[in-house]
């Protein structure tokens, strides 16, 4: 049988192979985009050079000179333009995932209702998807705000529930004021955490062996919170001390008020979200076949048991993707703060661009920082989604 050779003449050229061509267009078009980009950049700069505005971030050191009504962190006017980009940046953060976790129980629940047997819960939950999916949240943001929370008593005639009051001041809640004690404690929880995941490490190790699930979660949660009931009275002083709101002249002493701008923002946020939440749930439901349903009640288990171990697990790799996005769309979306007064990083940033002058840094900066926000949700939701995924031969 003879060999057969090839020469050097019967190879492909390269100008013809697939392969070469495959990466020279993704050459060709990185070098486009590149060279795109770094065109409008050099007209930018030499745009404002002309004008005397080289783009500099040095304006972040000097003075703010604006007040800012609610933040988390102590800041005066006094303080630099940096310093309040900080506290737009954390009142984001705390009004995003806050509203992530509310949307998220308000969602789940919502999603349930709409697949009830009960035709009433049922049917009241479809009418609240349709209604709020539908309604622009900035309108939705508006009313809440100019419609419910302003129009709230004054604060001489607060709405008063147990040791709550709710005025046109916002809603006065008691809030915990730290002792002494409290670095202890925070000890007391790190080691609590600690304590919960190395319980939930060894639950998901008896779990595999025995081929019987147990409640991870609960129980974890069970034991972080036994470890902070104990701590907190083995320590020889309460770690806080519980002040309660009460009136004073026209304000609020003692306490801790959280602003209509921050009820109306949240609510809203959480409200209009959970709608779009409780429909991929719903959705997520329904992709799991009915066989697997009938199953889990030939086997004897009850609904909660067959809607936590069989439902749901395959239901989440339908979940995640879509709910991902939804995370996102409300981080972004706490940006409407503006049109309702809530210092957000979007408002901050705004007040800075006007007093300095430098859009195009406070920009760049406000689009930096959603990016970035928006990235490490993305990459914890991804880790998350492959840590559930269900594992096929």
């Amino acid at each position: 049988m003879e060999k057969t050779t090839y020469s050097t003449k019967d190879a492909i050229p390269f100008w013809r192979d697939e392969r070469v061509l495959r990466v020279l267009g993704q050459v060709i078009f990185l070098v486009a985009v590149v060279g795109f980009f770094y065109y409008i950049y050099s007209n930018m700069i030499t745009a404002l050079a002309r004008q005397g505005m080289t783009p500099s971030f040095k304006f972040l050191g000097h003075t703010a000179g604006f007040d800012i009504g609610e933040r988390l962190i102590e800041y005066s006017r006094t303080d630099t333009y940096g310093r309040a980009l900080l506290v737009g940046i954390l009142n984001t953060l705390y009004v995003s995932i806050v509203g992530i976790v509310f949307a998220t129980i308000f969602g789940v629940i919502l999603g349930v209702a709409r697949l009830s047997r009960n035709f009433l819960v049922a049917k009241l939950a479809s009418i609240y998807l349709e209604i709020l999916r539908n309604i622009p949240l900035l309108v939705l943001l508006v009313f809440w705000y100019g419609g419910i929370f302003i129009t709230l008593p004054r604060v001489k005639e607060a709405i008063t529930i147990g040791p709550v009051y709710l005025s046109n001041r916002g809603v006065a809640v008691p809030w915990g004021v730290p002792t002494e004690s409290w670095s202890a404690y925070l000890g007391i929880l790190a080691f609590g955490v600690v304590a919960a995941a190395v319980l939930a490490w060894r639950l998901k190790i008896i779990g595999e062996r025995t081929g019987r699930p147990p409640l991870i979660s609960l129980w974890s949660t069970l034991t972080f919170l036994g470890i902070a009931f104990v701590g907190w009275f083995v320590l020889p002083q309460a770690p806080l001390t519980m002040e309660y709101p009460s009136l004073d002249g026209l304000n609020f002493s003692s306490g801790h008020v959280f602003s209509p701008e921050f009820m109306a923002l949240l609510s809203g946020l959480v409200i209009y979200t959970a709608a779009f939440i409780g429909e991929i749930v719903r959705a997520g439901i329904m992709s799991v076949s009915k066989g697997q349903t009938e199953a889990a009640k030939a086997l004897g288990l009850t609904g909660f048991q067959t809607l936590r171990l069989v439902v749901f697990p395959q239901a989440m790799r339908v979940i995640v993707p879509p709910l991902t996005s939804q995370y996102l769309n409300l981080t972004k979306n706490s940006s409407l703060a503006v049109a309702i007064g809530y210092p957000d990083l979007f408002s901050v940033g705004g007040t800075t661009h006007n007093q300095s002058g430098r859009a195009v840094e406070v920009i760049a900066l406000m689009m930096g920082l959603y990016l970035s926000s928006s990235l490490i949700t993305s990459a914890f939701m991804n880790w998350y989604n492959k840590k559930i995924k269900l594992v096929e031969r």
